[in-house]
Order: structure tokens, then sequence, then C-alpha cells
């Protein structure tokens, strides 16, 4: 643990928002139940070799149907706010047509639940679960699809922003460009670099355009985006590696913090990718509705990535591991003081930005011990320095407002399936209990002052 200060609760302001996270398609299930159509997702993972063990989110934690006691457990652990993601092929099922009222309803219920439980619902638009429809009609690489994001936008801010104060346009635009259209590993799974720069613009678009429609729809609302963000170090420090360093930083963080808060398209990344496209795809007054001002950023926050000088000129090559620091189950670094930079270095390049962790976690090899329990010390650790991190990035003045655990249960983890833990609570997939791990048990104790 890298703070000096106590770690508790009473060490954060009142107002810092304490939550846990999810997302729809990794934990509903109930893939075709009361007029959900197909997302990419359900496309994706019936593709054979896509998701490890051929897993799907079929059922998943079939929160659809369990989700009051899934409501009972976050009362229980006594969080302030729950983040949630809305399954557009629930709520706008065909784009231009009508709202879905069956899917709507199943959102009415899940926040009347958490509203009667005393949580703060977050509500995080597109999760990547996008209409297959709508790839077919090209997918985010087509400016049309940007436009039918706000359309669903002001659906669901009309049917349900009278409960729901805090909005988030995008999760982590950068995976769903970038690992959907260029490496090919998550939903749509295509392999076309240009095609992945297209869809990183008008995923932004489509931010701009939402945000417009939440002004709108929900003024009193608090509205922003998620970014996941990871700080970029040389191989041993070297300097040998800068151009490497500027390189990934330009495409992991710039390309999506510049035009957001700075209305503009880093210079070195257009260059970089010259080669690949144009800027046609940009219009006029895109850039504009981009960075049309935000109430907070949203950063989720898991690892640093080390990299190095690649084999061609030019070229770098990002590994993770090599600085010989903990690694979780998926092979990710561990490093909290990261954090702290990562934060601190937004405030420096950005601005006074409010800023909350939206997502934080770690997957382990959980397994349930003879006792019944699940004896997560290492994820355990994990929250605890990820926290005492958030105390030494507000110490170093930066206005961090709140911390979202990922995740509160136990889900499918995209093309890992269901091999990866990431949850609080774990799932037993073959019967669909839930048991709240010793980090879980923790983290309550923690929100009520009675930790140890």
């Amino acid at each position: 643990m890298t703070s000096h200060v106590p770690l508790s609760r009473a060490a954060f302001p009142a107002d810092f928002t304490f939550g846990v996270a999810t997302a729809s398609y990794q934990i509903e299930g109930a893939i075709a139940a009361d007029g959900r159509v197909p997302s990419i997702w359900d496309t994706f993972s019936a593709t054979p070799g896509a998701v490890v063990g051929g897993d799907t989110g079929e059922i998943a934690c079939d929160h659809y149907h369990r989700y009051p006691a899934d409501v009972t457990l976050m009362r229980d652990l006594g969080v302030d706010a729950y983040r949630f993601s809305l399954a557009w092929p629930r709520i706008l099922p065909v784009a231009g047509g009508a709202p879905n009222p069956s899917g709507i309803a199943f959102y009415d219920r899940v926040l009347d639940e958490l509203l009667a439980a005393g949580i703060t619902p977050w509500a995080t638009l597109y999760h990547w679960d996008l209409p297959q429809e709508i790839e077919d009609a090209g997918g985010w690489p087509v400016r049309d699809t940007a436009y039918r994001f706000a359309e669903y936008a002001a659906v669901a801010a009309d049917a349900l922003g009278d409960r729901i104060s805090h909005w988030i346009t995008l999760n982590e635009p950068w995976v769903a460009a970038f690992l959907g259209y260029a490496a090919g590993v998550h939903a749509p799974g295509r392999t076309d670099h240009a095609a992945a720069m297209r869809a990183a613009h008008h995923l932004m678009l489509g931010h701009g355009l939402a945000m417009q429609v939440l002004r709108e729809r929900v003024p009193q609302g608090s509205h922003g985006i998620t970014l996941n963000l990871t700080p970029i170090e040389a191989q041993g420090g070297r300097d040998i590696h800068a151009e490497a360093v500027r390189r990934v930083d330009g495409m992991a963080n710039r390309i999506f913090l510049d035009p957001i808060l700075r209305g503009t398209y880093p210079a070195d990344v257009v260059a970089d990718t010259a080669h690949v496209l144009d800027q046609s795809h940009v219009h006029d007054g895109d850039l504009e509705l981009i960075s049309a001002p935000i109430d907070f950023l949203g950063i989720n926050y898991y690892f640093p990535t080390v990299v190095a000088t690649g084999v061609y000129p030019g070229s770098a090559a990002v590994g993770m591991g090599a600085h010989n620091r903990p690694r979780t189950a998926m092979g990710w670094e561990v490093d909290a003081e990261a954090m702290t930079r990562m934060l601190t270095r937004v405030r420096d390049d950005y601005g006074d930005v409010p800023i909350y962790i939206t997502e934080n976690g770690s997957a382990w090899d959980d397994v349930v011990s003879a006792d019944g329990g699940v004896h997560d010390a290492q994820r355990l650790a994990y929250l605890q320095d990820h926290l005492a991190a958030c105390l030494d990035a507000r110490a170093a003045g930066v206005d961090l407002r709140g911390y979202f655990a990922w995740s509160l249960l136990d889900n499918f983890e995209w093309a890992e399936g269901y091999a990866k833990r990431f949850g609080i609570v774990h799932v037993d997939y073959a019967t669909q209990e839930r048991t709240v791990k010793a980090s879980g048990r923790w983290y309550a104790d923690f929100l009520t002052g009675d930790e140890r």
C-alpha cells in the first residue's frame, strides 16, 4: 500500500461515491427474452473458436431474472451507487423503429429495486452490445451508426431519465474500436485497421451526439464518458524507447482524451496513421460536438503498459510483465501507484475535470474452500492498494470523486468466457448461487466503517 493516509472510508470526503459495476451482456442472460434482438456479442460468441470454451452470454449470471437478489447483495455490501449498462438490443431493437416496452420495463424494475435500496443508479448507454442489424449495415466504421446511437440515447433518456441522474455515454471506445475492428479479438471480430480508425471517430461522434440528447432530455443529470487509460512505460525505463512510448500513448490514451477535452486529434497520431487512412471521415463540426463540456470523466484502470522499440523502423512492441511486477490471472501487471500517476497525468495535461474510477479490479484463480468461502487474498490486497492510490491522487490535488469496483459478480468475461473471475461475489454458474468473497466482505466492512 502506497498511501501514508490510513485507509478508511473516513479518509475520503463524505460525498465520495463508492460503488460496484457490471455490464449488460456480461450478466443479464435472457438473450431472446421479451423482444431483445441479437447483438454483435451474440453473433461473435456463437462463432467457433472466438470465445474460450465456446462460452456465450446466453445465460451469464441470469441477472435478468435474479436482479432482486443481486440488488439485495449490493444493499448488504453498503454501496452508494451501482454502475450498470443498458442493453441497446433490448431497448430499441430496430433502428428507426419503436422502443421495446418489455425491454424498458426490465430496467424500470431494476431501477425500482435500486432506489428502494437507497442505491444511486449510474447507467452506461453503450457497453459494446451493438445490435447485429446495425453491424450488418456497417457498424461503427459507418457514420450513420453514430446517429443511430443518438436515437437510442433519446429513447433511453426519455424512458428512464426521471430516475437515472448519472449517465455515461460510452464504455471504453478504445476496446470497441481497436479490439473489435482491428485486432478482431472482440465482437464483431473484424481486422481492418482503417475501419477501426473510422470506428474510433464515429464512437466519439456518437458520444457528442448523445451528450446533446442527454443535456436536452435529462438537464438535471450528470453526464460523462468512460475511457480505459493506461500509463505507458518504456521497457527498463530506457530513453531509447521514448518514440515507442509516444506512439502507443497516442493510440491508447490521447486519441480519445484530446478530442473530448481539447477538441482536436493529436497531430502526431494523425501523422502516424496517415498511411492507413486520411481524415475525410472527420466532418466539419464533429470536433465541436465531441468536445462539448462533460460533467465528469470516467476512467477504467487495470494495469500499466510496458513498451519497447519494435523490430521495424517506427514500430513499437507492446508487452506486459516486462517489469516483473505481480500479474493477475489475465496476465496484467499489478501496480496501484501507476493508477495515481495516470490520474495526476490527466489532471496535469487536461485540467481539473472531475474524475471517477468507473472500473478497477482484478481476476484471480478463485476456488471455493471446504468451508464454503472464497478466500481471495490477492484481490483483497489489490482492492486495498488501489483505494489507497485513490487517496494518494486526491492528496496530489486530483479532483477524484468516486470509485467503482469491478465487478459485483463473476461474469462472462468477453473473449475469455467464464474462465476469468473478476467479481467480489462468486457465481457458481451451474447453480447461479452467489457467495460473497473475502474481498467483498472487506469492502462491505470498509464501506460501513468496520474495516479491520
